[in-house]
């Protein structure tokens, strides 16, 4: 029997803010077709982003700042990495990384007000 690969629909930040959360994530990327958030209840809100949601939910069990940022990276693929770092300190974003070459592109890693890393990357061709 054959088993089909699942997708993965979501991905769900837990917060003690997600008023705050849920503004940062508006202001770094709700531009393009990623569109904004809705609002599912007053401590929950979704956004598409590409063929994945970004969940930002309010939650007691979880403290103000991620123990280890490290962990989880949400990745968002950019086709102007730098005009998108351009727009992003223009707002006055934390960069853990500021925008640089690698092998494979151009990578900046974020830090998002719980302290979660949020990278940028534009891949090269091949």
């Amino acid at each position: 029997m054959t088993v089909a690969t699942p997708a993965l629909g979501s991905i769900l930040l837990g917060t003690t803010d997600p008023v705050r959360l849920r503004d940062w994530y508006t202001a770094a990327f709700a531009g393009g077709d990623s569109g904004v958030f809705t609002e599912v209840t007053p401590t929950l809100f979704a956004c598409r982003f590409g063929d994945t949601s970004l969940l930002i939910d309010g939650r007691s069990d979880v403290t103000d700042t991620s123990p280890d940022p490290g962990r989880v990276i949400l990745n968002f693929h950019v086709d102007d990495a730098r005009a998108t770092a351009e727009r992003l300190d223009a707002v006055g974003f934390t960069w853990l990384v500021e925008l640089e070459e690698r092998d494979g592109g151009l990578f900046g890693t974020l830090v998002d007000p719980d302290g979660n890393y949020v990278q940028i990357i534009e891949l090269r061709e091949g």
